[in-house]
């Protein structure tokens, strides 16, 4: 079994703050840190961490080659990433003196990966394998109803969610990862609205789909059919909440397919992010499988 993730790699420039910038307002950073980043590439990461066997595709420029250097020192298969004379995608994130953050996106390389290429890496890939997406590239649609074709498993981690999830073939998908604003909105909720409401009717609009629902401090949520079960995180301290929520997802998908129960895999990937929240960075604080699994 093989995983393929397909989806955005970014350069992540990180100021810190004391505070997000208003409308209108000028302030200075603490300091400015350039890594890696791009939701794609983090849960690419996290899935190696993991143990698993992981592929990635997507579009970088020239300027991303420390990516592929930096998902292959963590065992990422890279030879499905195009790199072309242009951008590679950026992030500009403000983490504030509470440890949250915004994000300003750039698509760069993300936004120019073509129906052909999606066509030549899925058709490398069989019935049984998964391919995990995000929202952070085009063509996302394409992917999934290539995919699906050819029997993969389709994890879709609606990120971000915004009115192009909806146009996509939800019920393609096998397996959703969305948080609670994330949960909220596509079950047509008020975003204020409890995780176990939000859960219950994504359940519900998706019955062939499991349904994962992360919530922050209050750990995680996993529903199919009537099935329930929760996950709590561990109390570390906060450095840096940045890729949290990847960490999960690859952590998950591999306790899974390690054949770990539910309750075990949300165990397993609250207990990953919980360390990746305590330390700095993205892809660098994904911890490795040997402190998650011990």
């Amino acid at each position: 079994m093989k995983i393929l993730v397909y989806g955005s790699l970014n350069i992540d420039l990180i100021f810190s703050l004391d505070h997000i910038v208003t409308p209108g307002e000028t302030i200075s950073s603490t300091s400015m840190v350039r890594s890696a980043g791009g939701k794609g590439a983090n849960q690419a990461a996290a899935l190696a961490k993991a143990g698993m066997s992981v592929y990635m595709a997507g579009k970088i420029g020239q300027d991303g080659q420390f990516l592929l250097d930096l998902l292959r020192s963590y065992g990422v298969n890279t030879g499905r990433v195009v790199q072309y004379e242009g951008a590679t995608g950026q992030a500009m994130i403000q983490l504030d003196r509470n440890k949250q953050n915004s994000i300003v996106l750039f698509s760069g390389g993300n936004g120019l990966v073509t129906v052909e290429e999606i066509h030549q890496t899925i058709a490398e890939f069989s019935a049984g394998d998964f391919v995990v997406l995000q929202n952070e590239i085009v063509h996302v649609r394409e992917i999934m109803e290539s995919a699906k074709k050819r029997g993969l498993r389709i994890c879709l981690n609606p990120s971000p969610c915004n009115e192009k999830i909806k146009e996509l073939p939800l019920e393609l998908v096998d397996m959703f990862f969305v948080n609670e604003i994330e949960g909220a909105a596509l079950a047509d909720l008020p975003p204020d609205s409890a995780p176990q409401a939000a859960l219950d009717r994504l359940v519900k609009r998706f019955p062939l789909s499991e349904i994962i629902l992360t919530a922050g401090k209050d750990g995680a949520y996993y529903g199919h059919g009537e099935t329930r079960a929760r996950g709590e995180i561990i109390n570390t301290p906060v450095a840096d909440t940045t890729g949290a929520g990847d960490t999960f997802t690859g952590y998950f998908i591999a306790a899974r397919e390690k054949n770990m129960p539910v309750h075990e895999a949300l165990a397993a990937a609250c207990k990953a992010s919980s360390i990746a929240v305590s330390r700095k960075g993205a892809m660098e604080s994904i911890p490795l499988a040997k402190e998650v699994f011990a």
